[in-house]
């Protein structure tokens, strides 16, 4: 049975519990099987030698994982090209391919865990009662290692775009 963190995060002030382990910089990120929104498996060896910023939204299509996922799409073009930066949600590869569509957000890879939710019990942010994914931004390394870890506790709070921008930018 998968590890479960009670009151590791919260929606509007209520307890949630997050599936899987508290990851923390220094720790081997772990692999993973996503879908893009042309319906093919992404892993993560798909991105090595890449440094990679995942960003983790509960769903595209509410304000605050809109203007996340918009923010960094926008940062995307600013960093080296090295960076690959991948939001990662529930959401089906249909709604994802749409939202960048519409949004004309190109500078970012969409991809979802709507299949297995293995991303999301691997990383520590599989909400169990919502069967969504927690607010969150990992950075890991081209040699597969993670750097850097935002749990945002408030699941409508914004992560701190500076600090893990900054984060990035002083390791280029």
């Amino acid at each position: 049975m998968a590890q479960e963190r009670k009151n590791a995060a919260t929606f509007k002030g209520g307890p949630l519990t997050l599936i899987g382990p508290e990851l923390k910089a220094g720790d081997k990120a772990p692999d993973f099987k996503l879908v893009d929104t042309g319906l093919k498996i992404v892993t993560l060896a798909d991105s090595k030698g890449k440094t990679r910023l995942l960003s983790v939204v509960p769903s595209i299509d509410t304000p605050v994982c809109d203007l996340q996922t918009k923010r960094f799409n926008q940062e995307a073009s600013k960093l080296p090209a090295h960076v690959a930066v991948i939001t990662v949600s529930m959401d089906l590869p249909f709604a994802q391919g749409r939202w960048c569509g519409l949004l004309g957000a190109d500078k970012i890879q969409m991809l979802s865990d709507y299949r297995e939710h293995a991303f999301g019990q691997a990383y520590g942010v599989l909400i169990k009662e919502l069967q969504l994914l927690s607010r969150s931004v990992f950075v890991i390394g081209p040699d597969d290692k993670v750097q850097y870890v935002e749990y945002v506790k408030e699941v409508t709070e914004h992560p701190n775009y500076e600090k893990v921008l900054g984060f990035i930018k002083a390791r280029a």
